[in-house]
């Protein structure tokens, strides 16, 4: 033991050691606790999610339609004035 560097271990108290295992116990618990109530509410935010992305896939089905019409329109134009 004397070839180390700062000398012999020291002995740690047994309340400093329960204190630490205590607040170690009680920092999973709490993030245990934090990461099922997190969960839960991320599950009804993609429920509510999956229900708009209906909506918005439709709506950008709809703008597309009238986008690609628009461009056909615009090309037979184009195509028109130059014979």
């Amino acid at each position: 033991m004397s070839d180390l560097p700062y000398g012999p271990p020291v002995r740690v108290s047994p309340l400093i050691r329960f204190g630490r295992w205590s607040f170690l116990t009680a920092g999973i618990l709490y993030g245990a606790f934090h990461q099922n109530r997190l969960s839960k509410k991320e599950a009804k935010f993609r429920e509510i999610e999956a229900k708009e992305k209906v909506i918005r896939d439709a709506k950008l089905k709809e703008e597309k339609a009238i986008a690609a019409a628009a461009e056909l329109k615009a090309f037979e134009e184009m195509v028109a004035g130059k014979k």
